[in-house]
C-alpha cells in the first residue's frame, strides 16, 4: 500500500501506511495464533489423557464454524462498517485464546478432568471458529478502501501473504511459549494460548486507537471476501483476493461443467493436505518415541520444513515457471504422492522432515493449480463467483480432513499418509484426464 486513495495521492500517507501494517499484523496474528495452538495440541492431548480425535475435533469443529460464518461476516461488514468487524474478529482470537488457555491449565493441574478440559476446550474453539472469521474480509475491504484499482491487487496479495507467513511463525515461536509454574500453578503448554490472547488484545487495542469509526460512511464501493481456515498446510493461492476484486455478474455453481473437475480435485487434493498436517504432530511423537512435552521443538522444524516449501512454491518456484494450471496440478500431485507416502515410513526427525517437506512442497504447486485452472474455465463476469467457490473449498477440507487423517492414524500410523499418497496417484490419472487448461477447452 503506497498511501493512495480511490480519488488519487492524500496528504496522510504516514497514516495510511501505518494502518496497512497494522492490518497486516492483525491477519498475521489470527493464523500464527491458530497454527502455534495446533502444533502444541498433539503434545498437550497426549499428556491429558485424551483421544487423539479429540484433537482433531477441536480444530474441525473450528474449522466448520469458520466456513459457515465468513460469508455472513463479510457481507455484514458492508453495513456495519469495517472497524466493528475487525474488533469482532480479534476481539474473538482472544477471547478465545484465553478459555482455552484457562481450560488446559485446569486440566493441566488435574483441578478437572482431561476429557472435561478438552470438551470445554473445544467450546472455546468454537468462539474462534465463529467470530475470528469476521476479520479478515474486513482487512480486506478497507484496504481494498484506500488504493486504487491499479495497485488494489498487489496490496491485497501481501495482505493476504500473511496467513501464509502466519503459518510459519505460529509453530516456530511456539515451543519458547512454554512457561513453567506460576505461583504454584503449572502453566507449561497451556502458554502459547495465553501469550497469543495477550497479544490479541494489544492488537484489539491498537486498533481501537487507531482506526476511525466508519459507521456513518456512505455504502462502500469495496468488500472484502471470505478467507480460508487459516490451518497448517493452508497457504494463501489469491483466491480471497480475486473473490474481493473479481466481478460477481454471472453466478457459478459447483457443479459447473467449466470448473466441476477442477472443484473434485481440489477437494481430494485439500483432503489430502489436511489429513496429513493434522496427524503429523502424533507422527513425530510416536515415531521418536518422545514424551509429549519433548515433542514441541521437533514438531516444530517439521511443521517449519512443511509450511516453508509450500511458501517456496508458490512464491519463488512457480512465478519463475511457465507451467499451466494443469500442470501444475500434475507436477504437485506427483511430489505430494512421494512426499506423504515417505512420510508414512519415515523413522527419524531428519527423514520425516524431509519427506513431510516433498509433500508439502508438492502441494504449494496443486493450490495455485487449482485456483488458476478454475479462474481460466471461465469470462471475466464469473470471476468473483468461481474465486468463492475456490474459497470454499480450501476451507471445507480443513472441516473433515483432520479428523479422517488422525481417524486413520488411530488404526495404524501410516494410514493417512498412504491414503494420502493413493488419493494422489489416483488423481494423477483424473487430472490428467478430466483437467483442460484454457487454451485446450
Amino acid at each position: 500500500m503506497t498511501g493512495m486513495s480511490a480519488e488519487g495521492p492524500t496528504a496522510d500517507t504516514p497514516k495510511i501506511d501505518r494502518r496497512f501494517a497494522l492490518m497486516f499484523l492483525v491477519m498475521l496474528t489470527i493464523a500464527a495464533g491458530n497454527t502455534a495452538l495446533q502444533s502444541v495440541l498433539p503434545a498437550l492431548g497426549r499428556s491429558l489423557g485424551v483421544a487423539d480425535s479429540a484433537v482433531a475435533a477441536a480444530f474441525s469443529v473450528s474449522a466448520l464454524l469458520w466456513v459457515i460464518a465468513a460469508p455472513f461476516w463479510a457481507n455484514r461488514s458492508d453495513r456495519h462498517g469495517r472497524r466493528a468487524m475487525i474488533l469482532l474478529g480479534v476481539g474473538g482470537f482472544s477471547v478465545s485464546l484465553a478459555l482455552c488457555g484457562v481450560f488446559l491449565l485446569a486440566g493441566i493441574n488435574a483441578w478437572i478432568g482431561g476429557t472435561a478440559a478438552f470438551l470445554c476446550f473445544i467450546g472455546g474453539r468454537l468462539i474462534y471458529g465463529t467470530f475470528g472469521a469476521a476479520a479478515p474480509p474486513a482487512v480486506q475491504a478497507l484496504v481494498a478502501g484506500e488504493t486504487t484499482r491499479e495497485e488494489r491487487t498487489k496490496a491485497l496479495t501481501l495482505l493476504a501473504s500473511a496467513f501464509g507467513l502466519g503459518t510459519i511463525l505460529g509453530p516456530a515461536i511456539a515451543p519458547y511459549l512454554i512457561l513453567g509454574s506460576i505461583g504454584g500453578v503449572e502453566i507449561g503448554l497451556a502458554g502459547p494460548a495465553f501469550l497469543f490472547a495477550l497479544f490479541g488484545v494489544a492488537v484489539w487495542i491498537t486498533v481501537r486507537r487507531m482506526l476511525p469509526d466508519d459507521k456513518i460512511v456512505p455504502p462502500h464501493e469495496t468488500h472484502g471476501a471470505s478467507s480460508a481456515y487459516p490451518s497448517i498446510g493452508g497457504a494463501p493461492t489469491g483466491a480471497s483476493v480475486a473473490a474481493a476484486t473479481g466481478s460477481h455478474v454471472e453466478h457459478v455453481g459447483y457443479t459447473d461443467p467449466r470448473i466441476r473437475a477442477w472443484m473434485i480435485a481440489g477437494l481430494v487434493m485439500g483432503h489430502a493436505q489436511a489429513m496429513t498436517g493434522q496427524a503429523i504432530g502424533f507422527l513425530v511423537i510416536d515415531r521418536l518415541h518422545l514424551a509429549p512435552a519433548l515433542a514441541l521443538e521437533p514438531t516444530g522444524i517439521v511443521l517449519m520444513m512443511g509450511a516453508g516449501a509450500a511458501l517456496l512454491a508458490q512464491w519463488g518456484i512457480i512465478p519463475r515457471l511457465n507451467m499451466t494450471p494443469r500442470q501444475l496440478v500434475l507436477t504437485g500431485l506427483v511430489l505430494a504422492a512421494v512426499g506423504t507416502a515417505l512420510t508414512g515410513i519415515a523413522t527419524s526427525l531428519y527423514t520425516i522432515a524431509t519427506a513431510y517437506a516433498l509433500a508439502s512442497l508438492g502441494f504449494g504447486f496443486t493450490r495455485p493449480g487449482f485456483t488458476a485452472g478454475s479462474s481460466l474455465a471461465v469470462g471475466a463476469n464469473a470471476q468473483g463467483s468461481v474465486a468463492g467457490k475456490v474459497t470454499s473449498i480450501n476451507g471445507a477440507s480443513f472441516v473433515l480432513g483432520p479428523s479422517i487423517g488422525v481417524g486413520l492414524y488411530e488404526a495404524q500410523h501410516s494410514l493417512p499418509y498412504l491414503v494420502a499418497g493413493a488419493a494422489c496417484v489416483v488423481m494423477i490419472g483424473y487430472a490428467y484426464v478430466a483437467l483442460k487448461d484454457a487454451r485446450d477447452a
